[in-house]
């Protein structure tokens, strides 16, 4: 299935999912405007074609208790395509990166890492510095507050 071929309704369920995924069957069938086993079927055609990948709770980190959120940017020593290769399989490993993005302009990859603290933030750069992962240089950027963490507007994503 591709994009194209999704409808507003479909679209309208992708994008419910998106902000509240144990939303209850017939409360999305009735916010997309479908009666409830057509809704579900189009769920379950979304599913298998994979645009619905998963479907996750939104945890509150500071609730659990004290932690670091830092953005990282990356640069590797070299940008042959085994070193891409032997950098992702390390991250993939790091329990403690949460997201990692290969991305242009200057920069490999941009990290995001939720830590206990600072220190233990540190010992995680330290030792991916000192492993055999290819990193050179790194920047990193302490999340002060959260501002704004939303699923994007999916119907701003159709030509």
């Amino acid at each position: 299935m591709d994009a194209a071929r999704l409808d507003d309704r479909d679209i309208a369920i992708l994008a419910t999912l998106c902000r509240e995924g144990r939303i209850a069957k017939t409360e999305l069938a009735a916010r997309v405007n479908l009666s409830p086993t057509p809704c579900w079927d189009r769920m379950k055609r979304l599913e298998k074609a994979g645009l619905i990948a998963g479907y996750r709770a939104e945890i509150d980190l500071a609730r659990l208790g004290p932690h670091v959120q830092v953005f990282v940017t990356v640069e590797l020593e070299s940008h042959r395509a085994e070193s891409f290769q032997v950098f992702e399989r390390r991250i993939a490993q790091l329990d403690e990166v949460t997201g990692c993005w290969a991305i242009g302009g200057g920069y490999d990859y941009l990290m995001q890492v939720v830590a206990r603290d600072v220190a233990a933030f540190q010992e995680l750069m330290d030792a991916l510095l000192e492993s055999r992962a290819g990193l050179r240089r790194y920047y990193s950027y302490i999340v002060t507050k959260p501002v704004k963490d939303d699923p994007p507007a999916l119907g701003l994503l159709r030509g």
